[in-house]
C-alpha cells in the first residue's frame, strides 16, 4: 500500500482489549494508526507489537476528558500527516457503584470518559474531515446501552445509551460533507474490564454468561476489531448512523 492509500487511523483508549484489537486491525490493513491512550506503558507496547509486525504506528499520551488536549492532538496530526480519516472512539470506564454512593462526581467522571470524550474528538476532527469531504467515525457503545440495563452501573448503561444518541445526530449533521459515523455495541466480551471481580462479571461470572450466550462462548476482543474495521471500509459506504450489535446472538437469545 502506498503512503497516499494509507488511512491515518485514531484509535483511543489503544493500550489493551477492544482498542488494541481495532488498533491491530488496522495496521494489518496497511494504515498508520495513531495509538492513544492515557496508559503510556501499555500504549507503547500496542504500537511496539504493530511495528514488529512491519505495521506503520505512534503513540500519543491522550485523556479523552481534556479539551485542550484533543485539539492539540487533532492539530498535530493534521499538520504531521495531512489528515485523519477513521476516529475509533473506544476509551471508556465502567465502576461498580451502587446508587446510593453514586455521587454526582462519579457520575459526572463516566459521561466525561464514555459520552463527552466521544463528543470532543468528533468535534475537533470534523472541520477536517468536512473540507475534505471523506471521514470515518466509529463509537463504542455497548449492549448494555442498547437493550441490557445494568444494576449498580446506572452511570455506565446511561452513557452508553448516550453514544446511540450521538451517533444518531452526528451521522445526519456530517453525511452531507461525506463523514459517516456509526456504532459498535459489543456484547461480553473477554477483557480485564470484563474480568474485572470488582467492576464487572469477574471470571466466574463471565464463565457462566458464556454457559447462556447462544454462540456459546465470550467474544473475543478481535470479534469486535473485524467489525470496527469493516464499518470504517468502503464495504459500509451506505452505511451511516447504524449501531451494529456483535454479541454472539446473546439479546436475541434471552427470552
Amino acid at each position: 500500500m502506498s503512503a497516499s492509500q494509507k488511512r491515518i487511523v485514531i484509535v483511543t483508549g489503544a493500550g489493551i482489549g477492544i482498542g488494541q484489537a481495532a488498533a491491530k486491525a488496522f495496521a494489518a490493513l496497511g494504515d498508520h494508526v495513531v495509538v492513544t491512550d492515557i496508559l503510556e506503558k501499555e500504549g507503547r507496547e500496542t504500537v511496539d507489537a504493530i511495528t514488529a509486525s512491519g505495521g506503520s504506528a505512534e503513540f500519543q499520551h491522550y485523556d479523552v476528558r481534556s479539551t485542550e488536549r484533543t485539539d492539540a492532538l487533532v492539530a498535530d496530526v493534521e499538520e504531521r500527516h495531512g489528515r485523519i480519516d477513521v476516529i475509533v472512539a473506544n476509551a471508556g470506564i465502567a465502576h461498580r457503584t451502587p446508587l446510593a454512593q453514586l455521587t454526582d462526581e462519579k457520575w459526572d467522571l463516566t459521561f466525561d470518559i464514555d459520552l463527552k470524550g466521544i463528543f470532543r474528538l468528533v468535534r475537533a476532527a470534523a472541520p477536517g474531515m468536512r473540507a475534505r469531504k471523506s471521514g470515518s467515525i466509529v463509537a463504542l457503545s455497548s449492549i448494555m446501552g442498547i437493550a441490557y440495563g445494568w444494576d449498580e452501573h446506572v452511570h455506565y448503561s446511561a452513557a452508553k445509551s448516550g453514544v446511540i444518541g450521538l451517533v444518531r445526530g452526528l451521522a445526519v449533521e456530517l453525511a452531507r460533507d461525506g463523514v459517516r459515523v456509526n456504532g459498535i455495541a459489543p456484547g461480553y466480551i473477554r477483557t480485564a474490564q470484563l474480568l474485572s471481580e470488582e467492576n464487572s462479571l469477574g471470571p466466574a461470572g463471565a464463565e457462566k454468561a458464556a454457559e447462556f450466550i447462544p454462540m456459546g462462548r465470550l467474544g473475543t476482543p478481535e470479534d469486535i476489531a473485524d467489525v470496527i474495521a469493516f464499518l470504517a471500509s468502503q464495504a459500509a459506504r451506505y452505511m451511516t448512523g447504524q449501531v451494529l450489535v456483535v454479541d454472539g446472538g446473546l439479546l436475541v437469545g434471552r427470552y
